[in-house]
């Protein structure tokens, strides 16, 4: 079939009579070659009136092609006009061929004349012909045109985004094609129209500058050249996840073109709070954020603040560390600031170190942790330096000065009512036995109270998951071997007379998981096992549970912590370790719960001492320690027999710690070390610091119902509910503060036409907020108003906020407000 006739074809498809003008009276061959079915051919002359009678008396359902040489006629000389209106007609040019082929009329054609290079290609003519609709304005033909171009969705938008995609890869295939295709300077138009672009050199690079540009000084309230809907566009091509990275290769470009450094140089960083651009601009409120929290000059709820609302920023997570290791140091320093460290006791400090001293470790850790995973000590070097010192001289050292005080008044090592270590299989293990019940024990090397505090709230937070905390007080020496003893059933404990300082429950060893097996065997023949947390992981879910089916009692040996610690090549990362512990542990939790495990303890053989700068001098104990025969000795503690007490060591015998035999030792007083050969100096254990001598006893049961909530929040509402500008202020309040089993929240805020047309920028919030105080849980938003919503105007339109369906792309309405929008004309002008 011809082209003619597949054009012919295709307009009968639409009209039952179709006008045929040879406007260059050259086709009348082609007219009399042709053949269509069902079609009949008529050359109209002088016939119309008898044309006519044919086509709509005799004939009124045939389908009929008129043939005409020449241009139509003039309309009031035209006697068949009032059909040929009715009707189709079609012109056998080129233009008129591409125009029948696309199903668009003659009123098209100033349209396709002057892009005649677009409609060459027999692709691009079927790409454009899916995206025509019927009502389709001369406007919008150009429009999918320039989408077909730029392999977009018909949307100015989404066209910008793939031309920017192009910009961004250093490539110019589509914008030189919209050139070609003569569509540039209507592409120009459109984002003069939408966005208020305007340049004497117009290209996607210029409009690229003009939009960072425009939107930087609209983000500090500055004149720009660009309008808000620019700034919506750019929200939302930032967070794109198709054009991410684009957004973030142009925003470097245009960083270094607009010289925003040296523009920020200017600038408080706390009015750059909401913005994020630039990634110089998170730089730039990370550097002035360090040097003011390490000056002591920003509260800590205000550093908190800043914090959480960078945490939005589209550069929060390459930065993550870096925000957390001075958000960690801003509380470690106020906590600290207001710490009193008075103890009289044993009891006394224990209660007072696991009621608030714990959190000051916890807190120096995670400065340490986040400071090194961020890989940037030069940026964090003032509060890093400040926290380690504060911490090593005014915490750890005048903490544990006073707790020794408390240790040297003291007869023997024990303070009730608090746990002892020794009394964990009696008082934890054993009253589930008697009640009939099964349980598993957890042990991990090191875990340290305030991990295992930290523990307890990732432990809450799994659904269905219950857990309590209490402290223990672990043996003396406070290292692996006599922690792992002491956690099992025995009469008697007891160490070794020799170098390997062995610890032995009822006189057997208690080295190694094959040891701890055959010991619970002895208690309960058959009814106990002991496994490697690895191996644990490695079994399949029947193993598993057989595992827990045909035992009262399973013991858990974990060892990361102290693996990394004690070794001296790796103890710098011995916080890298703890968080590893914590992920693992929440892994064993479960796969023992999902065991059919329904009780579970967690513990601990000992805690630690660690700082991350290296040693002064000082920190060394200044004697050497005497006795008689000296069998063992750590940097912590010297085990042997007729040891002296000294002004550097305190000294014990085992039945002041209540350990059975005639061994002796000595502890060195405080934090102090002993130098040993070889081995590192930053992370120890083994003497009676407080962090190495209270370990935590997590509970953990496994409920039968979902006991995990998501925050409430409300959309509170002003005096009143008219929006009369461009943009609209809305305060959100989170009803509850955020807790272990109720979490945060994240919605989706936008307003909406009633049909459910977009009318401004979209928001993602996170409620994540932990305050107490209500006025504190309320957050307020900016929504900027599209172009779009001018068509809505004097109509009710809807802030709706929406969730989004777990593990979908979909989103629910979670709550809506209503508004009527009633701008007048004088708020499009800017004053």
């Amino acid at each position: 079939m011809t082209q003619i006739a597949q054009a012919l074809t295709r307009i009968f498809d639409r009209h039952r009579i179709v006008f045929w003008y040879d406007v260059k009276r050259e086709l009348r061959a082609e007219f009399d070659a042709l053949a269509l079915p069902g079609i009949e051919k008529i050359v109209l002359g002088n016939n119309q009136f008898g044309v006519k009678y044919r086509i709509l008396r005799e004939a009124p359902e045939r389908k009929f092609l008129l043939y005409h040489a020449g241009p139509p006629p003039e309309n009031l000389d035209n006697w068949l006009l009032d059909v040929e209106l009715a009707h189709g007609s079609f012109r056998a040019d080129q233009i008129a061929l591409w125009a029948s082929e696309l199903g668009l009329g003659p009123e098209f054609t100033p349209v396709i004349g002057p892009h005649a290079e677009f409609f060459q290609a027999g692709r691009r003519r079927e790409a454009l012909r899916a995206l025509l609709r019927g009502d389709d304005s001369p406007r919008q033909v150009r429009l999918k045109m320039l989408a077909v171009c730029a392999s977009a969705e018909p949307r100015l938008d989404d066209i910008l985004e793939n031309l920017l995609a192009e910009l961004a890869a250093a490539r110019d295939d589509r914008i030189k094609l919209v050139g070609r295709c003569a569509l540039d300077g209507f592409l120009w138009d459109e984002l003069g129209r939408a966005y208020g672009y305007a340049s004497a050199t117009p290209s996607v690079r210029d409009f690229a500058i003009a939009l960072f540009k425009s939107c930087y000084a609209m983000g500090l309230s500055e004149p720009a050249d660009l309008n808000t809907e620019s700034l919506v566009f750019l929200r939302r091509w930032k967070d794109s996840v198709r054009h991410h990275a684009a957004f973030e290769t142009l925003s470097a470009q245009c960083a270094g073109i607009l010289g925003i450094e040296q523009d920020l140089l200017k600038r408080d960083y706390r009015v750059l709070a909401d913005l994020d651009l630039f990634e110089l601009i998170d730089r730039k409120i990370l550097s002035e954020l360090a040097r003011d929290v390490a000056a002591k000059t920003l509260p800590a709820n205000a550093c908190e603040t800043l914090i959480r609302g960078r945490r939005g920023s589209h550069w929060y997570a390459g930065v993550q560390h870096e925000y957390e290791a001075i958000g960690a140091a801003a509380q470690f320093l106020q906590a600290l600031a207001v710490v009193d460290l008075t103890l009289h006791s044993l009891v006394q400090g224990i209660e007072r170190y696991t009621g608030s001293w714990y959190r000051l470790d916890q807190l120096y850790r995670q400065v340490i942790s986040h400071a090194r995973r961020s890989g940037q000590p030069t940026l964090l070097a003032p509060v890093v330096d400040q926290v380690e010192s504060l911490y090593t001289n005014n915490f750890v050292l005048a903490v544990n000065d006073r707790w020794q005080a408390a240790v040297d008044a003291s007869e023997h090592w024990d303070a009730p009512p608090v746990l002892r270590q020794s009394e964990f299989y009696e008082k934890r293990v054993r009253p589930f036995l008697r009640r009939g019940n099964k349980v598993c024990v957890v042990v991990s090397d090191a875990l340290r109270y305030e991990i295992g505090e930290e523990l307890l709230g990732l432990i809450r937070q799994e659904d269905r998951y219950e857990a309590t905390l209490e402290p223990a007080l672990t043996g003396l020496p406070s290292y692996t071997q006599l922690g792992m003893a002491a956690l099992l059933p025995h009469d008697a404990l007891s160490l070794s007379g020799d170098a390997t300082g062995t610890a032995l429950v009822d006189d057997a060893s208690s080295a190694g998981t094959e040891n701890r097996r055959k010991i619970l065997d002895a208690t309960l023949p058959g009814r106990a096992t002991a496994i490697r947390a690895e191996d644990l992981l490695a079994l399949g879910k029947e193993e598993s549970r057989a595992m827990i089916r045909d035992h009262e009692v399973v013991y858990v040996y974990h060892n990361r912590i102290d693996a990394t610690g004690d070794k001296r090549a790796t103890e710098d990362q011995v916080f890298e370790a703890v968080d590893a512990t914590l992920a693992e542990l929440v892994r064993i939790v479960k796969k023992l719960a999902n065991a059919n495990a329904n009780n579970l303890l967690v513990t601990s053989d000992h805690g630690f001492l660690y700082q991350q700068r290296e040693l002064d001098e000082s920190d060394f104990a200044s004697q050497e320690p005497i006795g008689a025969e000296i069998t063992a000795r750590n940097r912590r503690f010297v085990l042997g027999r007729g040891l002296v007490q000294t002004a550097s060591f305190k000294r014990f015998t085992a039945a002041d710690t209540g350990l059975a035999g005639d061994i002796e030792m000595l502890i060195p007083k405080s934090i102090n070390r002993l130098r040993v050969q070889g081995a590192g100096s930053r992370y120890v254990h083994g003497g009676t610091a407080l962090q190495e001598v209270i370990i935590p006893v997590l509970q953990i049961n496994k409920k039968r119902q979902s006991d995990i909530a998501n925050v409430e929040v409300e959309i509170l509402r002003s005096g009143t509910s008219v929006i009369s500008t461009g943009q609209l202020v809305v305060a959100f309040y989170q009803v509850e503060p955020v807790t272990d089993k109720v979490q945060p929240r994240t919605l989706r805020a936008g307003l909406y036409t009633r049909a459910g047309g977009l009318i401004s920028d979209q928001h993602e919030l996170v409620f994540d907020l932990a305050a107490e105080a209500p006025r504190e849980r309320e957050r307020r938003v900016q929504f900027v108003l599209t172009q779009q919503a001018a068509a809505a105007n004097g109509q009710e339109v809807i802030l709706r906020l929406e969730e989004r369906v777990p593990d979908t792309g979909y989103y629910r309405e979670y709550a809506t407000a209503r508004y009527v929008l009633r701008r007048s004309f004088t708020s499009d002008f800017d004053l």
